[in-house]
């Protein structure tokens, strides 16, 4: 059976302060804040999107930022580091940018790596790649493309790995203690690398860590049909929930890590104009008629 699932949707990470975070990703990193909406269970709480023109699936990384919450401890059960896509003959211009040296080589590839303001953990990796970065504030040759993919740190990778090859996804190569695993023909973000540290402490979710980590699917129809196979194997898998911009299902993987596998559709313009994404604060249904008071608390991120 081949499930839909073409590499990754968006990463849902957590930050302690709005402000800084939106000026990091709008500004040092070049990307588009396509959404400024409100956490679902916590509207006191901003909900940031950030992706290329579109927010198109596999490009969009998103925050929870909650006021002065404690870092994370970083460990085994989560994602370790996620990767974006630049083009090539870039590096140079972003290791300059970042005030980075830290270059490592994993399957041929050159990857510099750095911190978000929270010590969140990324890395850039040159790609001849198609898409088109978002040029706000980073010229076209050398903005961000979208994700390459992430890598999970995990105390085995066996179970974790056989789900990720039940998705669809191959592996493709070994090299020490890290697994390379990618869907075919997938959508350029489309690598998963699994890290076995058997040693290493538990993390612990705090400013700085990933919350969750989502795969995409076309629409409701390939939702449904992935849901039923991750059902069918005996995961405790979410029933589709409306998240306004995308349907999504949840599920606790072997390692520990939450996955989600979200829609494309209906996409970030449902509520606003492709030339006005994430500019006015779109809030949920269920939120609206306490607008004002969400507005008073909400502190202002700028542009």
């Amino acid at each position: 059976m081949s499930l839909p699932i073409n590499g990754l949707h968006h990463v849902t990470s957590l930050a302690s302060d709005a402000r800084v975070n939106n000026e990091f990703f709008t500004h040092t990193l070049g990307l588009r804040r396509v959404k400024k909406t409100v956490n679902f269970d916590a509207p006191d709480t901003y909900h940031l999107y950030y992706g290329d023109a579109a927010g198109t699936p596999g490009s969009v990384m998103t925050y929870f930022p909650f006021a002065n919450m404690l870092p994370g401890r970083a460990g085994v059960g989560e994602v370790g580091e996620t990767v974006f896509a630049v083009p090539e003959g870039s590096l140079d211009f972003w290791a300059n940018r970042l005030g980075s040296t830290d270059k490592v080589t994993r399957f041929g590839e050159t990857h510099l790596r750095f911190v978000g303001p929270d010590g969140d953990r990324f890395s850039l990796v040159e790609s001849a790649d198609a898409r088109q970065g978002w040029t706000g504030s980073v010229g076209a040759d050398d903005a961000i493309r979208g994700f390459k993919g992430a890598s999970l740190k995990l105390r085995d990778g066996g179970a974790t790995g056989e789900l990720l090859r039940f998705m669809g996804y191959e592996a493709e190569a070994t090299e020490g203690d890290i697994t390379r695993y990618r869907v075919p023909n997938g959508n350029g973000a489309d690598v998963i690398d699994i890290e076995v540290l058997p040693g290493a402490p538990l993390a612990r979710q705090g400013s700085g860590s990933v919350h969750h980590i989502a795969f995409s699917v076309p629409d409701r129809a390939a939702q449904d049909v992935v849901r039923k196979a991750i059902a069918d194997t005996g995961y405790q898998i979410t029933p589709p929930i409306d998240r306004d911009y995308f349907w999504a299902v949840y599920f606790r993987t072997p390692g520990g890590v939450l996955f989600e596998v979200a829609t494309a559709e209906p996409g970030f313009d449902r509520d606003e104009s492709p030339e006005h994404l994430g500019e006015a604060l779109k809030l949920p249904s269920q939120h609206e008629r306490h607008r004002a008071a969400i507005e008073a608390h909400l502190d202002p991120i700028g542009a």
